[in-house]
């Protein structure tokens, strides 16, 4: 019988925190939050995976960003903090019960003025965003990643990159007999590593994050 698994064992998710930049306060509190009133807090991104976003950030200091699933906007923070001067950071989510708590989180980074909060269908607002992007994160519900990614492609320049979370699935990419959620992110990776238009690499990060480079 296949069991769900962690990548790493808590031990080394605990290391790897440890040995990365400390996590801003604002972000420390939204971690907090999050597990207090959230039935399901392992969707954010948390401590080592949100530096990693912010490294990626950095390191493309893209002018437009485009997130798709913002929930509590811990990813979206980490995300907006390699923007550039001018540089905007749109996110997407479908819950506006959130809205008002995630806004003042925005509000409260100093990236506020940076983040185009957007509550809808993803499927409804990504055709009618004009831009460019440099950078894309998918993190949104799973069944439809590939509309998403199919959605985004053509929206990002030459070197752009783009970011899917949850493309292991806690390990479940490799049963022998994969439920319909897993069959989902299969369908999801395979077309992706058959995809020419990118260069591609799953980052073992969490629960798997696809790292795509458009060519």
């Amino acid at each position: 019988m296949f069991v769900a698994m962690d990548i790493l064992d808590s031990q080394l998710s605990d290391y790897l925190s440890s040995t990365c930049d400390k996590e801003p306060s604002l972000l420390e509190n939204i971690d907090r939050d999050t597990h207090l009133k959230e039935t399901m807090p392992h969707m954010l991104s948390g401590h080592y995976q949100g530096r990693l976003l912010s490294m990626i950030s950095h390191l493309i200091s893209p002018q437009k960003i485009l997130e798709i699933g913002t929930f509590t906007g811990y990813a979206t923070i980490c995300l907006a903090e390699g923007l550039t001067e001018q540089g905007v950071l749109h996110t997407i989510d479908i819950n506006e019960e959130l809205e008002e708590r995630v806004q003042a989180y925005f509000n409260a980074s100093g990236f506020g003025h940076k983040i185009k909060y957007h509550v809808g269908e993803a499927t409804n607002i990504i055709p009618s965003l004009s831009e460019t992007f440099d950078l894309v994160f998918i993190d949104a519900d799973k069944k439809n990643n590939l509309r998403y990614y199919e959605l985004v492609i053509d929206k990002v320049r030459s070197g752009g990159l783009i970011l899917i979370d949850n493309v292991l699935w806690k390990g479940k990419i490799v049963s022998e007999h994969p439920d319909k959620q897993t069959e989902q992110i299969l369908a999801l990776n395979d077309f992706i590593a058959q995809d020419k238009r990118v260069q591609k690499l799953i980052l073992p990060v969490r629960d798997g994050i696809f790292l795509i480079r458009k060519r």
